[in-house]
Parts: structure tokens; C-alpha cells; sequence
């Protein structure tokens, strides 16, 4: 009967996930082997040779399984990593990705890093998912006032959490599709949104990972994948105050379908596109008319 000490442990599953093509494997292994023992990745190193128990064994071995069923890690542990926090996710919710860290880069950009100087604007994320953008631009720009709204119950009330978890600034969330459960008697300064960019017929050729685990409520953007997008820039007209900036997540080969349904509307000045950091244009900006 095999000993497993950690190290062995660590270095089987590695080539486990690696002959099931599992991205990352070495980095897998150890993630999930340090959740199922609730210790850090480091440990796994400083207690490479300590033998684990059966109940330790068996426990590692049904998130082994959940992994082989390509379940995402991140709704395995129950957080991932965005931008300068851990976020709570689950099924249901989106996981965040990193790409969109350009949009919380962008937005800070605009509202200024540190406590509001220049008066509080109002800030409102449509989609909020597990909250992430919104809650990492409350930590960075206090002062402000900040919105959040989603369709879902299960990413709203995961929002909700994380945002007791993480934010120090109130974000006022209320559940509604886009715009519809906004008050037209409000304006807003800033308004955001990753929504569901993914054409229909692409969503078949997602890694399994997202396919079959993810919310497609949050993927499925209709058949050019830009019909959330549509009505966003069109509604944002009566939310926005003259001079407020409008910042949408979208595909990296949407750009000429983006800039020619922002340009049907009088009331909004040229866009600009900023790229991701692997040099993909990732977000629009689109600017009212002062």
C-alpha cells in the first residue's frame, strides 16, 4: 500500500490532470490539495513529506473528481481571485477573469484612486455577477455612491456577500434585466457592464470548463452576440448625465459591430477602444454628449 506524503500526492495528480488535459495541472494540484487540507500552497512544500490520513485521502479524491468532470476550480474552492481580492463565487455566478481587470482599471482612471475630492458621483454596474467590478471600485475610489443590479437572485445575493466581506463604502444592489429596474429620475456619472457577448452558435465550442458549468444567462450574447449590447447603449441615453462615461465589456473581434450601434445614437461623442494586457480590444468607451 502507498504511503501518500504530500509530495507524492502533489506529483501523481499533476500527471492525473495532465493525461485528462487538465490546464495547469502542477497548479491545480496544489490549489485544490491545499483547499482540501486548509492549509496554504506554501505548506504543501514545508509538509511535502507528511503522510496524509483516509479521511484526508478520500476528501482530496472527490475534488479530484469534480476537476475530472471539468468543473471549474474556481466554484470548487468557492472564490477566485480578482484584481486585489478574493471573491466568493458559486454556481450560478460567473467566475471573474482577469481581462476584465481593464475595466476596473479604466473606471478608476475616471473616477480618480483614493476618497472623492472633486464631489461624489454616482456609479451603477448592470450584471454584477459576483460583484467584482463594482466592489473593487468601491475599495479603490470611496466617496462615491455606487449601484449594483443583476437579473439573477444567485448573483445578486453572492454580490451582497462579498460586498459585506470586502467593501468598506456602501453599493446599494437591487435585482432587474439592464436598465428596467432603474428609476428613470436617476442619472448616473458611470455606468458599467460585462455583459453576455458570445454569439449562440460559439457558445457550443467553450471550453467544457465554461459550456457546462457556467450560467448562460451570463454568456449567451443571441446570435452576433451583441443584443445585450444594443439595449445598453441605447438605454443608457436617459441615465447618464451629459458628460457621463459608458464602459461595456465585449468580444475581441467585436469592434466594428459595437462602433455601428453606438453611432445610430445622436447623443453620444466618438468611442474609444481600450485594449486587455494580451493585446485584446476588450472595452468601449462611450461618452454622452455634455
Amino acid at each position: 500500500m502507498i504511503d501518500w506524503t504530500i509530495i507524492k500526492l502533489l506529483t501523481w495528480t499533476k500527471s492525473y490532470f495532465k493525461d485528462h488535459c487538465i490546464d495547469s495541472p502542477r497548479l491545480t494540484a496544489e490549489i485544490l490539495l491545499g483547499f482540501s487540507l486548509g492549509i496554504r500552497r506554501l505548506d504543501l512544500y514545508l509538509q511535502h513529506d507528511r503522510p496524509l490520513e483516509k479521511a484526508e485521502l478520500t476528501r482530496f479524491k472527490t475534488l479530484l473528481k469534480r476537476r475530472i468532470g471539468r468543473e471549474p476550480v474556481a466554484y470548487i474552492t468557492g472564490e477566485k481571485g480578482f484584481y486585489e481580492s478574493d471573491f466568493q463565487v458559486k454556481k450560478g455566478v460567473l467566475i471573474p477573469r482577469p481581462d476584465t481587470e481593464v475595466m476596473v482599471e479604466t473606471a478608476i482612471g475616471l473616477l480618480g484612486r483614493g476618497k472623492a475630492v472633486s464631489g461624489e458621483k454616482k456609479v451603477l454596474e448592470l450584471g454584477v455577477g459576483s460583484g467584482a467590478i463594482v466592489i473593487s471600485l468601491a475599495k479603490a475610489c470611496p466617496g462615491h455612491v455606487y449601484f449594483g443590479c443583476d437579473l439573477s437572485s444567485v448573483a445578486l445575493e453572492t454580490a451582497k456577500q462579498n460586498a459585506v466581506l470586502l467593501a468598506e463604502t456602501p453599493i446599494r444592489f437591487f435585482q432587474g434585466s439592464w436598465l428596467d429596474a432603474v428609476d428613470l429620475r436617476e442619472s448616473f456619472d458611470l455606468i458599467l457592464s460585462n455583459p453576455p457577448y458570445i454569439p449562440t452558435r460559439d457558445i457550443q465550442d467553450l471550453a467544457p470548463e465554461i459550456k457546462l458549468h457556467e450560467p448562460m444567462l451570463a454568456l449567451d450574447g443571441g446570435g452576433d452576440g451583441l443584443d445585450s449590447i444594443r439595449e445598453i447603449v441605447d438605454r443608457a441615453r436617459a441615465c447618464l448625465v451629459p458628460g457621463g462615461t459608458l464602459l461595456i465589456e465585449m468580444g475581441f473581434d467585436q469592434q466594428e459591430g459595437v462602433a455601428a450601434i453606438v453611432e445610430t445614437f445622436f447623443e453620444y461623442e466618438p468611442i474609444e477602444f481600450i485594449k486587455d494586457l494580451a493585446g485584446h480590444t476588450r472595452l468601449v468607451v462611450v461618452r454622452k454628449m455634455g
